[in-house]
């Protein structure tokens, strides 16, 4: 079971430098956008389109529109959550029998039935 362990672990990881890789890049993405956002501005206001008093108003609500639209981590959270969100772990025997769970059992008795095949073929 040591396997199986460590192949949780992977995944856990994973997951996490895939969650961190997102974060990066939206933040790698609305400092793009500003840049282009700024250049754009800075366009209208050496042609006379704009002063420089309506650009900068521009770009404030530009930036605003961009990060209401920019979900953060702590908008998903209940507002008012000082604490991590609770997870609770149930025995087995408290594991409720849902469609998930069956599904989870048929899983396990495949990885043993291919592991008793693996276990044949190494014995050949």
């Amino acid at each position: 079971m040591a396997g199986l362990g460590d192949l949780v672990q992977k995944a856990f990881y994973l997951g996490v430098g895939i969650a961190s890789y997102a974060g990066e890049k939206a933040g790698d993405t609305l400092k793009d956008a500003r840049a282009q956002a700024q250049k754009i501005v800075d366009e209208l206001v050496a042609r006379g389109e704009l002063t420089a008093e309506e650009a900068q108003k521009v770009m404030n609500d530009m930036m605003q529109k961009a990060q209401q639209a920019a979900p953060t981590p702590s908008a998903s959270a209940p507002k008012g959550a000082a604490e991590p969100r609770r997870i609770e772990i149930l025995e087995e025997d408290e594991a409720p029998a849902t469609a998930e769970a069956q599904q989870a059992e048929a899983l396990r008795q495949q990885v043993a039935a291919l592991r008793q095949q693996l276990e044949d073929l190494k014995k050949k």
